[in-house]
């Protein structure tokens, strides 16, 4: 591996018993909220799809890059085009 090149990142899938996306919703804020200080955790690409269309994805947080490097953590479809950053979520 050079200098340039990345390691592949794993994606780790975690099925529920939940049917609805609100409730998937729910339980991915959630784990972000008791598990931000895991930092192999990179919570801005959560997505949600439903179980027999997995490849079809929903994105969950807006994520958007804002200026010092932070993330945008409101849902994806926020109204407006003003991002921000929640300071207690990393």
């Amino acid at each position: 591996m050079t200098e340039y090149e990345v390691p592949a990142r794993w994606i780790v899938h975690l099925p529920t018993t939940l049917t609805s996306v609100d409730g998937a919703r729910a339980l991915a804020e959630a784990l972000r909220d008791s598990l931000a200080h895991v930092t192999a955790i990179d919570f801005g690409e959560t997505t949600l799809s439903e179980e027999d269309r997995q490849f079809v994805r929903a994105r969950v947080w807006c994520d958007h890059r804002l200026p010092g490097g932070a993330r945008c953590t409101l849902p994806t479809d926020h109204p407006g085009g003003s991002c921000e950053a929640d300071l207690a979520q990393p």
